[in-house]
């Protein structure tokens, strides 16, 4: 399925809309622009990298998406970079991701769809991020969401027009799509196939070459395979931490400041009762009397009570606001005037007739100011440095938003000011497997977005800890000189030399095979000792248990050949190559209720729904059409991987 299709699931935004395959994408929009000539389409000047019907896709909007691809990148590999983003067509999926968009919400305005701003709003509300302490939405929070996510306003608007539109449009042709019964019985009879086989492996390492390359063909090498010598982008952080020890004595309670906490708090000092009652509410007066009138004769409350059918219940440690608040004031009055072992007259409330035994009596004298200053003083203190902290984050904030520098605040706080060895994304110093100090783990994702010389502020994991910090400097990711990685590119100038002798084996050894010989027999003509090839025999349905196991590359191939016939296949990095061979393809046979056809209808049913949403976008295109410039697309591919024009 398209690409296009796949990000609605890989939005960094992640707003929750109820269908349960359907999430955001995630494009951020800048204002770079990147210098070009020429013209295209009608289109003055050379800004627009495709045109979809009447619509310009410029080059800074690539450009943001690619860098946004790039970010998406790093949060499954964090050591990605623009270079191995863009090898092979890597651009062009990117720009094929915009171009749906743009078709998308075109054919939907063109068609009579909306998304109006009341719906906008309404989505806005809904994001977990935007919504403040007491769950509703709130202004600041939805600020702090957008500061946090790098977004803006407009940004996520656009996202959630584009998520509704794909709603109304392309959502109901993909949503609950069928597989037919006769197309899930084909892919289930295709579980039962069985295929034999054998896999000859040619290792680039029988062909690699002992000696050392000269240097000629060593810079020719090196400059022919650059990207495979790419170092990961590296920075410096300069940083300093800070707690509520920088607010010195000025968290120390003042004497007026503790009189002002003990009057509005008099409550809590004045002199208390509680009791705890034995208590059973019944529905009558005269029920409530002739409980009372038995116990006080002697009778046990609960004996009373479980004749009467009814269960007492055990109430402790009330004051007299707690029942009055609960039943009623006479209630109160009534629990609070007997004494303690006494039973209570009764008393009515909303509940019934209240009547109860006094279990316990528990008095506290009044405290006086000077018996709980050492308490006040604890509450207040803590009090003084949770605002003080607060505000002092909010202060230094304000400041570094207004210019201020890092190595002025931190002089000014009389802070110690570090600064790291070059790190990597991944959270390592750089040529080394040490991990960078653990009190930069929670920015460093965010220190590799800002720029240099951008102080932030950020308060840590503990609450009570804030990080100051700074990119001082940032090295790009680009490939190493050759003179300091000398020994690693002539042992991948041997690895690839090899590989390439791999390569020429399996050439020899297919020649062989369609002449007629055996693969075994082919093999063995070599003048390298290569193994012998290995017999395979495995169905579908033993490659489908392997679950989330990677199927390997030979096999995976020897499922989509015909019968009899021989290929070659080239291994990963670099490491040889495969000859494979399929001799016979059996099915087995299928009983009609077999599990694997409801597995198939499920399975592929999904993949069938994808294919409907592909295959939509793909019309919506076609209707609009779409022109792409060249031209200005290889700009855009130089200023991301900083080559000059």
């Amino acid at each position: 399925m398209l690409t296009f299709f796949r990000n609605f699931f890989k939005s960094k935004v992640g707003l929750a809309i109820t269908m349960a395959f359907l999430g955001l994408i995630g494009f951020a929009f800048a204002s770079m622009d990147v210098s070009n000539t020429g013209s295209f389409g009608g289109v003055a000047g050379g800004d627009s990298v495709a045109v979809i019907g009447d619509r310009k896709i410029g080059t800074a909007e690539l450009n943001s998406a690619a860098n946004d691809a790039l970010r998406q990148a790093r949060q499954e590999n964090p050591e990605a970079t623009m270079q191995t983003l863009l090898e092979g067509d890597g651009l062009d999926r990117i720009l094929d991701d915009l171009i749906d968009r743009y078709a998308l919400i075109a054919w939907g305005e063109e068609n009579g769809l909306r998304v109006g701003t009341n719906l906008i709003n309404s989505e806005i509300r809904q994001i977990p991020g935007a919504r403040g302490p007491s769950g509703d939405f709130d202004a600041e929070t939805y600020n702090l969401f957008l500061r946090t996510n790098s977004l803006t306003d407009g940004q996520v608007r656009q996202q959630i027009r584009t998520s509704m539109m794909f709603q109304q449009s392309v959502l109901p042709a993909a949503y609950g799509s069928q597989l037919p019964d006769s197309i899930a019985r084909t892919y289930a009879r295709s579980f039962k196939e069985r295929r034999t086989g054998a896999i000859a492996t040619i290792p680039a390492a029988l062909f690699a070459p002992q000696g050392d390359p000269t240097d000629a063909q060593l810079t020719k090498f090196y400059n022919d395979n650059r990207a495979r010598f790419i170092r990961p982008e590296r920075r410096t952080l300069r940083y300093a931490t800070f707690d509520s020890s920088a607010l010195g004595e000025s968290i120390e309670p003042t004497d007026e400041e503790i009189a002002v906490y003990y009057r509005d708090n008099a409550e809590n000092y004045a002199a208390r009762e509680t009791r705890s009652f034995t208590q059973l509410i019944v529905p009558s007066r005269e029920a409530a009397q002739n409980i009372a009138a038995r116990v006080q004769a002697g009778e046990s409350f609960a004996k009373a009570a479980s004749d009467a059918g009814l269960r007492s219940t055990e109430i402790s440690d009330q004051e007299r606001s707690q029942i009055r608040s609960a039943a009623s004031e006479a209630v109160a009055k009534a629990y609070f005037e007997a004494k303690q072992g006494a039973v209570t007259a009764p008393a009515r409330s909303s509940l019934g007739w209240h009547v109860a035994r006094v279990t316990s009596v528990t008095t506290q004298a009044e405290r006086s100011i000077e018996d709980a200053r050492a308490e006040i003083v604890e509450v207040v203190r803590e009090e003084k440095r949770q605002r003080g902290i607060a505000e002092l984050a909010v202060g230094i904030e304000d400041r570094l938003a207004d210019g201020a520098s890092l190595a002025a605040v931190a002089r000014e706080l009389d802070l110690e000011l570090n600064t790291t060895p070059p790190v990597t994304a991944a959270g390592r110093i750089y040529g080394t497997a040490q991990p960078v100090p653990p009190i930069l783990a929670p920015v460093l994702d965010f220190a590799f977005q800002i720029d240099e010389g951008e102080p932030e502020i950020g308060a840590l994991p503990d609450g009570q800890t804030f990080l100051l910090y700074e990119v001082a400097t940032i090295t790009p990711s680009a490939a190493a000189p050759l003179a300091e990685i000398r020994n690693e590119a002539i042992a991948e100038w041997r690895r690839v030399t090899g590989d390439k002798g791999a390569e020429a084996a399996a050439e020899r050894i297919l020649k062989r095979v369609e002449g007629g010989e055996s693969l075994a027999a082919a093999v063995a003509a070599e003048e390298k000792a290569i193994r012998a090839p290995e017999q395979v025999n495995y169905s579908r349905q033993e490659l489908a248990q392997l679950g989330n196991a990677r199927v390997p590359a030979p096999i995976a191939l020897l499922f989509g050949m015909a019968k009899g016939t021989v290929k070659k296949l080239e291994g990963a990095a670099d490491q040889g190559w495969y000859i494979v061979g399929l001799d016979d393809v059996t099915l087995e046979d299928l009983e009609e209720n077999d599990p694997l056809i409801a597995m198939a209808k499920s399975q592929v049913g999904q993949a069938w729904g994808g294919e409907y949403a592909a295959q939509m976008l793909a019309a919506m295109r076609a209707e609009l059409g779409v022109e792409r410039n060249p031209a200005a697309i290889a700009a855009v591919r130089r200023q991301l991987l900083g080559e000059t024009n």
